[in-house]
């Protein structure tokens, strides 16, 4: 079921070439962070290009809720009126952020250093996640936490009255952790320093720095150290969200898998951190081409091609990128169903506590649709069967996760029969326009209503 609601199944059917322009949805991770920066900020920012999937309009939600006036404007145009660091008013009510992670663990490192408490609650499914991997660090700060067994939401987060400063090693590749330990420590003393061993997205870094914080990045023996001195009066901006490159990822793969394609994804965000996928595809024999580079707002951009490629081969894919593609796994499996070969994943034991464990979910869909996979905790392989050859037919369980939901989309579009998920209601959380946008490109999807 839809943690939103009433089950939506849908179908994906065989196609002819996808052409035309996808413009996909705002990038939801920058969506994110101009809410929260804009509500931490002094005066008013001043945002277009928002993602208004579910999970941001729940950080929206979020900010009004600890004080921040948020104004939709319509069309992707928002403003925010900042309440400053350390000005989050207690909210009335529970803080519902549905079923985003990425908004629940960056709000709580936003109030962990204040001398407020706030209680977090989710869907069926952010409610199984873990949340001890936040509240750990967040209690080096002084803050408390009271959850479920396992620390799980719903959950209460006691602020602490007077922070102090704390150097953190961030214990696995994850980009929410770390900016949940940048964001408490803005309202800190003095200098919090955090350090990745595998560089993850630097979203909040380039932000935090654009609204005015001094932030400084090393590379050092240790890693990457991140060093954010407290207090700032951060600045309200004007924000210009590129589209997200993880929303692409379903346009482009599809283009690359069905014959025939050939689709331009505009003004795609290509932040190193984020293009991993891109460059696998690539590696892959992918016919991808970029066009008219630029930069906007601190972030590289271009305008993306990608056209069928039935030559796709199976590679083993280095481990190292998988913090800037970890999302895009789930789809990039259904494109190695369609290459000739082994492709190898490892490194991506943080697929197992997505929204879903998104290894357990596409190997078992994969295989219902005649592909054989392999799988270990942190690893996995699939089995490709080469251009025209997957069998598809079957109807796979989304388990409340829009991008497994989205992957199998995908894999319908150039099977030898159609494919099905037994719940597409999670894909207004991220992209709400998915169904139309391919649509219009000439995919076949359908909600079976019975």
């Amino acid at each position: 079921m839809s943690g939103h609601g009433t089950p939506i199944p849908m179908t994906s059917r065989p196609c002819g070439p996808l052409k035309g322009e996808a413009n996909v949805p705002g990038d939801k991770s920058i969506s994110h962070r101009s809410l929260i920066l804009g509500a931490l900020s002094v005066g008013e920012t001043h945002i277009t290009g928002l993602l208004e999937g579910e999970d941001v309009l729940d950080t929206a939600k979020a900010m009004r809720a600890f004080g921040a006036e948020v104004i939709e404007h319509g069309g992707g145009e928002w403003t925010v009126h900042g309440v400053g660091v350390g000005g989050f008013a207690e909210p009335e009510n529970v803080i519902d952020c549905g079923n985003s992670g990425t908004g629940v663990r960056l709000i709580m490192g936003c109030m962990a250093t204040t001398g407020i408490s706030a209680t977090f609650t989710g869907d069926a499914s952010l409610n199984k996640r873990p949340m001890a991997r936040v509240t750990d660090p967040i209690a080096l700060f002084g803050a408390q936490s009271v959850g479920r067994s396992g620390g799980r939401l719903p959950m209460t987060i006691v602020g602490a009255a007077e922070p102090v400063p704390v150097r953190y090693e961030v214990p696995m590749p994850s980009a929410q952790v770390k900016s949940a330990v940048l964001f408490a420590g803005l309202n800190v003393p003095g200098k919090t320093v955090v350090i990745e061993k595998e560089a993850t997205r630097d979203h909040t870094e380039r932000m935090l720095q654009g609204f005015g914080a001094e932030l400084t990045v090393e590379e050092t023996d240790e890693g990457r150290v991140i060093t954010l001195t407290g207090q700032p009066e951060l600045k309200a901006q004007n924000i210009v969200v590129p589209r997200d490159p993880s929303s692409a990822a379903f346009p482009v793969c599809a283009a690359v898998i069905t014959p025939g394609s050939d689709v331009l994804v505009p003004n795609i965000g290509l932040n190193p951190t984020r293009a991993g996928l891109f460059t696998t595809l690539k590696e892959m024999g992918a016919d991808l081409t970029f066009e008219n580079e630029r930069e906007e707002g601190g972030e590289p951009v271009a305008d993306l091609r990608a056209k069928f490629s039935p030559d796709l081969k199976g590679i083993e894919v280095d481990p190292a990128r998988a913090a800037s593609m970890i999302d895009e796994y789930p789809v990039l499996s259904v494109v190695a169903s369609f290459a000739a070969g082994y492709t190898v994943m490892k490194g991506v034991k943080e697929l197992r506590v997505k929204e879903s464990d998104r290894i357990d979910a596409m190997a078992k869909g994969l295989r219902l649709n005649g592909v054989e996979v392999d799988e270990g905790e942190d690893w996995w392989v699939v089995k490709g069967l080469g251009h025209g050859n997957v069998p598809g037919g079957a109807t796979c369980e989304s388990v409340l996760d829009h991008r497994i939901a989205m992957s199998f989309m995908v894999m319908g579009m150039a099977a030898q029969k159609p494919v099905s998920v037994d719940d597409g209601g999670p894909i207004a959380t991220s992209f709400p326009i998915f169904e139309s946008l391919m649509g219009n490109l000439g995919a076949q999807l359908v909600r079976n209503n019975g």
